[in-house]
């Protein structure tokens, strides 16, 4: 009886199994869609902005048609330009450039993530002026020392009045022709004073005023080795009345010279 229904379980157990086969379903695999080519040539889009790890100018001062050198480097960029007729260029190099006036040159670095910028600018400096050669004279040096004109003062005052600046510039050319031409001659530059006051002041007064000319004309450019100076105070005036305008003509700084 035992037997008996052992082979009654055995053989259910075959049959569902055979039935669970049999209603699973078959699957079929369909087509393999092709995975798109890359072509090996074109630049891969970047998700990030570029960037440029520096660009510069060497040297940054020139003068017009000298050339200065622009150096930079980039990384990410697909597409790289410089302003200024240079036009697009790699990622990295250098370019000669010959500015004839003061230019501020860009770099821009593009890529599908962003751009970037950076800037250098090349000064083009002005050249000095030509140096004028030394102006020959064929007048004496007598003739040229004539010429040159007394500076005037307010009263117990030493500096160089605005209205005698024309004066001294017309001084100081006449002074540069003459040590030119006639480099042994050594001018003296006096200060006078009018009568007023003691002996003693008016000598310390007629010194400044020697000095106060002496100090202007170097400005000018005249070379200070030649020029000395003295003070005579009131021992020399030019005119005795006791009127503002004859103190004005005795308050001077005269010009003086020997060879």
């Amino acid at each position: 009886m035992m037997k008996r229904n052992v082979g009654i379980a055995l053989a259910v157990i075959a049959l569902a199994i055979t039935g669970a086969c049999k209603s699973k379903p078959k699957v079929t695999a369909g087509p393999t869609a092709p995975l798109p080519q890359q072509s090996g040539n074109a630049p891969q889009a970047s998700s990030t902005a570029p960037v440029i790890s520096f660009f510069t100018a060497e040297p940054t001062t020139i003068e017009s048609g000298q050339p200065s050198s622009l150096r930079w480097a980039v990384t990410g960029a697909t597409n790289v330009v410089i302003d200024h007729s240079v036009g697009q260029v790699s990622p990295n190099g250098r370019r000669a450039v010959y500015p004839t006036e003061t230019t501020t040159y860009t770099l821009t670095a593009a890529s599908a993530g962003g751009q970037q910028t950076a800037s250098v600018t090349v000064t083009v400096a002005t050249p000095p002026p030509p140096v004028q050669p030394p102006v020959v004279s064929k007048q004496t040096w007598q003739e040229l020392i004539a010429q040159l004109q007394d500076l005037h003062f307010e009263y117990d005052k030493s500096d160089v009045r605005q209205e005698d600046q024309a004066t001294l510039s017309a001084d100081a050319n006449t002074l540069k022709t003459i040590f030119v031409n006639f480099p042994n001659i050594v001018v003296t530059i006096e200060g006078h004073c009018d009568e007023r006051g003691s002996a003693e002041y008016n000598i310390g007064l007629g010194d400044r005023r020697a000095s106060a000319t002496k100090d202007a004309l170097i400005s000018l450019g005249v070379p200070g080795d030649k020029l000395k100076t003295v003070s005579f105070g009131k021992e020399r005036p030019l005119c005795t009345d006791a009127t503002e305008d004859c103190y004005l003509q005795n308050r001077r700084a005269h010009f003086n010279a020997a060879q």
